[in-house]
């Protein structure tokens, strides 16, 4: 009794992979001397059809077929059993051997505490180090996130690194990848206080991240075999012996048929998952590890005390293994429930392909008949038929059809435990019986392929063999089921069972489903419906996934849905952008198709102002292959077009400046990225022109000036070097040499303003000639002399500062008005493409710009009483060499001719002619 306290509530224990890793281990020590292929496809008549003939043409060479391989074949159908095409699945066990090599010593080592590690000592470094990481995961708000960000630059490390032709070992590292984080966030998540809201998180992040591992080794295993499939000769597989045993059958079928080897495949993943999550039984073997089975049972009978324990309800007579159902009579209750559980421990094992591991639990626990029964499965075969010289150990049952009817009738026998009768009928292919004890997604997806391999399977040996009896049958639903993939996944939607159903609608189980079915096509659409639900439902992780599957279909060649594909990359991208994974952009957008991609990283770099980090940004686009020349211009393009309003005329008030606003800062300041490579100066000269203008038709004129500033000065010289390198000596293209011209006569717009605003400044800033009171006394009257004195030294010198400024100010308009070679704003080469919005923009400017030169000008001559140089002004004007009088508007005519009279009206009072000559007698 003090050993059933002990284990009355123990249960199947669920450990992490941390703790599975000692038992991993040590089976792949085991498993190292086996071979094996990998892969799938979705059914047997559609292989050709769904393999692009550019798979025919990877450069990728596979591994031949090769009968040697196949080991042992039995394994095939068994619970421990690979295809013969299964490389490095994860959780593969070796072969099964006979009963008699069963070695409970490596048993119990293999779950021992010591090789498990449950005992750590504090001052290990790996301790001291978990412990760092939880108190830094602590800290943040979304540990679970912030413990996995390192994902999506590993994931394109990994791309990056690999070549095409290495495809499969790319999804490999995906999967390690995504193992090392879900171990991470075991660890974070066992170290921290149940309930919490930020941790409740990191386990979603925790089963997204799981969920996404195996669906990477499920899509290893099973497009590995999908091109081999495509490489090989379908005549290239030998027809089986007329003698030929089963297991001999059974080869020649998964050699030929890839829906039996890829239904296969479909279980041996979903048992590496069982495995992954297999509890640690070391405790659990003590607790069984009797030499008698049923002792509590043995105890009472040979105590004959059935009276003295008070019970009235009678136990078996006797333990041989079938006395509780031949007599219909119960085990003590201790006894009952052990074998209950015990049972279950079985199913697990069983479930996550472990047999072996199943049948020295059997023996360790004294049901070494048990393990026995778990035996016979075995495909029989004898070497000794085809093969000649010295004899050779039989392999298999003999009997197997007869013991695999037996099976089926335990699994219909309502006398045994449901989970006894699901063991027999996962060896018997009972779904039927297999079903009720399958609670999850992954569980009945594996009942269900499981049962259709075993079936498939017995269908080619019945059709090989005609020597079954009628007491060796198993029902006619078992040999009439069609099975297909499609067939599956329609049962799983028709379960009655909620949590089934419920899975079913899971991102990784429907990607499951379509990767199983071969279905590219099926796969994007959900991807489409996914995105049409709110592109921010999908998490970054998932979007990760989805992104890198996409490019895993288009490095196989695969067609995907071109607009499903881009519209995927696209809401990756924008993920992160919004999480400013900068380093991460280009790669990704160099997949999009070249117009949207330039769009799109345009787009991004729009919001990038740190110019280290723009620097970066254009580093990236050209490791990635883009057009960063295209890609830069789209960016100032679209900046200067944001809030550009339309060209409007403005006033003529000598203002100082316009302000400049946060829109105007950012026109200014996006010419940046044109300066970085001097191969762009001369789109640089295109793009600080188009801004200039709007600048100059608002009049924010300091804003002009700064976009000027952006240019390098040596940016003319640059283009004719450039022009002159690629060994041309025709002149410069029509559109480089007119955006050199317009940035001139820029200049020369600028400086005349400038200077203008400085003799304003001057103008309007004269000395203050000094006053002197009445009746100043001698004192004042001496200061009032020094203080005279030196006005009129300072006059002089203002009036002399004055003189210069207005001869350079006049200088400087004129060489506006009278701009060389067509005037200001014209094109001297009108073979360039056209541009209409350019051409109606430098009309505009010069009808803006040019009367308000000239109306400056007036107010300079006529401040400084040069009133004969205005009339002269006028002759400018007319003249038609310039025909400045074109861009004139009537009321600035009217204006011009008033400000003329008064400069007139000025002469005459000086006692000249109106137009400045002196009157003749």
């Amino acid at each position: 009794m003090e050993r059933r306290a002990h284990g009355a509530d123990m249960s199947p224990v669920i450990r992490d992979a941390e703790i599975s890793r000692t038992a991993r281990r040590h089976n792949s020590h085991q498993r190292s001397s086996h071979d094996s292929w990998s892969g799938s496809n979705p059914v047997r008549t559609s292989m050709a059809s769904r393999t692009p003939a550019s798979l025919l043409r990877q450069n990728m060479t596979p591994q031949p077929w090769n009968t040697a391989r196949l080991s042992d074949v039995s394994a095939i159908v068994g619970s421990a059993g690979r295809s013969p095409r299964l490389v490095q699945t994860p959780g593969r066990l070796l072969d099964n051997s006979v009963l008699s090599n069963l070695d409970d010593s490596a048993y119990t080592a293999s779950f021992s505490p010591q090789r498990t590690g449950v005992f750590t000592t504090f001052d290990s470094p790996s301790f001291c180090e978990d412990m760092t990481l939880s108190a830094v995961m602590m800290r943040e708000e979304d540990p679970g996130e912030a413990a996995t960000m390192s994902l999506y630059q590993e994931f394109l490390k990994s791309f990056q690194k690999l070549p095409s032709s290495a495809v499969f070992d790319l999804v490999e590292e995906y999967e390690n990848m995504c193992s090392e984080q879900v171990n991470l966030l075991k660890k974070i998540a066992n170290r921290v206080t149940p309930g919490q809201q930020k941790f409740s998180k990191t386990a979603g992040v925790l089963w997204l991240l799981r969920q996404e591992m195996v669906t990477w080794r499920l899509i290893a295993s099973l497009y590995r075999d999908r091109i081999q499939s495509a490489l090989e000769d379908e005549n290239m597989f030998e027809i089986v012996a007329p003698n030929a045993s089963e297991k001999m059958i059974v080869g020649k079928l998964f050699e030929r048929d890839s829906l039996v080897r890829q239904s296969q495949l479909v279980v041996d993943w979903l048992e590496s998952i069982a495995k992954d999550d297999v509890g640690d039984f070391s405790e659990n073997i003590e607790f069984y590890a009797k030499a008698v089975y049923w002792e509590n049972t043995l105890h009472t009978l040979k105590q004959k005390s059935f009276l003295v324990l008070g019970s009235k309800r009678p136990l078996v007579t006797e333990l041989d293994p079938d006395a509780p159902i031949r007599q219909k009579l119960p085990l003590d209750d201790l006894d009952r429930e052990d074998d209950i559980r015990l049972l279950k421990y079985l199913f697990t094992l069983i479930r996550a392909g472990m047999t072996e591991e199943a049948q020295r639990l059997c023996k360790r626990c004294g049901q070494a008949w048990r393990a026995a029964t778990l035996e016979g499965w075995k495909l029989y075969h004898d070497p000794n038929i085809t093969k000649g010289g010295e004899l050779q150990q039989v392999e298999g049952n003999p009997y197997r059809c007869v013991w695999k009817a037996c099976c089926w009738r335990m699994a219909d026998d309502e006398l045994f435990n449901r989970y006894e009768r699901a063991i027999y009928a996962t060896l018997s292919g009972n779904l039927k019986q297999l079903l009720p004890v399958c609670e999850t997604w992954e569980d009945t997806v594996w009942a269900h392929f499981r049962v259709m391999v075993d079936s498939l399977v017995e269908q080619e040996i019945r059709a090989s063999f005609i020597s079954s009896t009628e007491e060796d049958e198993l029902p006619r639903e078992y040999w009439e089921a069609n099975w297909t993939l499609e067939r599956v996944f329609e049962e799983l939607q028709a379960t009655d069972k909620k949590r089934v159903l419920e899975e079913n609608k899971e991102h990784y189980h429907i990607v499951q489903k379509y990767i199983i079915l071969g279905d590219v096509d099926g796969l994007m659409d959900e991807f489409s419906e996914w995105l049409s639900r709110g592109k921010n439902l999908l998490l970054g992780h998932l979007l990760r996934f989805m992104t890198h599957l996409i490019l895993f279909f288009r490095t196989l060649g695969l067609q995907t849905k071109e607009e499903v594909s881009v519209e995927v990359l696209k809401t990756y991208i924008q993920k992160l952008v919004n999480e400013k994974q900068i380093g991460l952009i280009a790669f990704y957008v160099s997949h999009l198709p070249q117009d949207l991609g330039i769009c799109e990283y345009a787009a991004f770099l729009e919001n990038v102002t740190e110019p280290e980090q723009r620097h970066q940004c254009l580093e990236l686009a050209k490791e990635a292959g883009l057009d960063v020349a295209t890609i830069t211009k789209k960016v100032v393009e679209n900046t200067r077009r944001k809030n550009g309003g339309e060209f409007a005329h403005h006033d003529f008030t000598p203002a100082l400046d316009s302000g400049t606003n946060e829109d105007d800062r950012a026109k200014i300041d996006v010419i940046d990225w044109l300066v970085f490579d001097p191969a762009q100066r001369a789109e640089a000269l295109k793009q600080s022109n188009a801004i200039m203008r709007t600048f100059l038709a608002s009049k924010k004129h300091e804003a002009a000036k700064e976009v000027f500033g952006k240019i390098p000065q040596d940016s003319i010289a640059e283009i004719y070097s450039q022009w002159e390198e690629q060994g041309m000596d025709s002149a410069l293209p029509a559109e480089d040499d007119n955006a050199i011209r317009e940035h001139l006569c820029i200049r020369a717009y600028l400086e005349a303003h400038e200077a203008f605003n400085e003799w304003f400044r001057h103008m309007n800033s004269p000395p203050q000639k000094p006053g002197l009171v009445e009746h100043a006394s001698f004192t004042e009257k001496v200061a009032y002399e020094h203080k005279e004195k030196k006005y009129e030294m300072e006059y002089s010198t203002w009036k002399n500062q004055l003189d210069v400024l207005t001869a350079d100010v006049k200088e400087k308009i004129y060489n506006v008005l009278l701009f060389v070679d067509g005037g200001w704003m014209v094109d001297v080469r009108d073979d360039a493409e056209e541009d209409p919005e350019r051409k109606h923009q430098m009309e505009l400017l010069r009808s803006l710009c040019l009367p308000m030169m000239c109306f400056l000008l007036l107010t300079v001559l006529h401040n400084t009483e040069q009133y004969q140089d205005c009339l002269r002004l006028a002759e400018v004007i007319s003249s038609e060499n310039q025909k400045l009088y074109k861009v004139f508007s009537k009321p600035e005519l009217k204006k011009l001719l008033q400000k003329l009279r008064e400069s007139s009206l000025m002469l005459l009072d000086s006692q000249l002619d109106p137009l400045g000559y002196e009157n003749q007698p």
